[in-house]
């Protein structure tokens, strides 16, 4: 599969499904891969439908250059990337990291976003649940030692650099516990129809939830029974039937 350089990093990206079908860019969560967030929904997703999935600078193939890292960086490069592909309008669909980029092109590249699925998101640092901040309290919502170990193989088996993840981490917890967040105003101004799906359980407090589908001026929310943050996305039939639809 290719790479493509932009800004100094080579930017790894696939395709999946119908070549000549509505393109749609998946975008993983931190410190995953494309597999990793994507896997489970691929096979419904790639039907009629050219899938480009992408992986982020320091993530999965894409190695982590020293380049200083942002959620508009990471937007910025995606927006470049689809140039490249020729691709004038896509799809986006973003789990956490990943749909704090997607939004971040929404905001800032406004005419080369469709229709938006923003999995596990928040807008401001205060939307999280704050012992999501505070991990020395151990919260369940957390990753567990399990989980954490699915994705740490699934990084050495693909990084450019297998021993580089921690290095990395330390890296990018500050693109995600640093960031200020959007203004109200950003975020109203997103033209494209956007669909939230945030878990039960998430990281994301669901008053803030509520918030976002008040602040997005063309959304809709869906919340997911029994979910955590990083199983919203293992839970391909119920995205099935909230995704396609909204998509379609």
């Amino acid at each position: 599969m290719p790479y493509e350089e932009i800004d100094g990093v080579p930017i790894w990206w696939e395709e999946h499904g119908d070549a000549d079908g509505p393109p749609l860019v998946a975008l993983h969560g931190g410190i995953m891969t494309f597999g990793g967030s994507f896997g489970d929904v691929l096979p419904w997703l790639t039907q009629g439908r050219r899938v480009i999935g992408v992986e982020l600078q320091g993530h999965g193939h894409t190695a982590d250059t020293g380049r200083a890292m942002s959620i508009n960086r990471f937007a910025d490069d995606i927006a470049e990337l689809l140039d490249r592909l020729g691709i004038e309008q896509a799809d986006l669909w973003g789990f956490s990291l990943g749909g704090l980029t997607a939004t971040g092109v929404a905001i800032r590249h406004p005419a080369k976003v469709r229709r938006l699925v923003l999995a596990a998101i928040h807008l401001r640092p205060d939307g999280y649940h704050p012992e999501i901040t505070a991990p020395e309290q151990n919260d369940w919502r957390l990753p567990t030692q399990e989980e954490f170990g699915t994705w740490q193989a699934a990084y050495e088996a693909v990084a450019p650099d297998p021993a580089g993840l921690f290095p990395f981490l330390d890296r990018l917890q500050p693109v995600v516990h640093d960031w200020t967040g959007w203004t109200d105003d950003e975020v109203r101004s997103i033209t494209a129809p956007t669909l939230l799906v945030i878990g039960d359980h998430d990281f994301v407090r669901l008053d803030h939830a509520a918030e976002m589908l008040d602040l997005f001026p063309d959304s809709r929310l869906a919340v997911l029974p029994g979910t955590r943050h990083t199983e919203v996305m293992q839970r391909p039939e119920q995205l099935r039937a909230l995704v396609g639809p909204f998509l379609a």
